[in-house]
């Protein structure tokens, strides 16, 4: 069994609302050094076996919204 984590995020580009609540929450609480905070959700797999192709197509296909999001993926054991 493999387990595989997807990272999912939106793109650079595109305003990342709840990241920017986040970081409007954190600095009222003090937090000032915080410049900027990207919002996104990690999706973790178990696998019988661990094919790269087949993992980067269930996240194009499902996982990640390829018009809005950005994704990366890892094999952690």
């Amino acid at each position: 069994m493999v387990t595989v984590r997807v990272y999912v995020t939106l793109k650079p580009e595109l305003l990342d609302s709840a990241g920017r609540t986040v970081a409007d929450s954190l600095h009222r609480l003090g937090f000032e050094e915080v410049a900027d905070v990207r919002v996104g959700r990690m999706i973790e797999l178990k696998l019988e076996s661990f094919d790269e192709a087949r993992v980067k197509e269930m996240s194009d296909r499902l996982l990640a919204n390829p018009v809005i999001e950005d994704f990366r993926f890892e094999a952690v054991s």
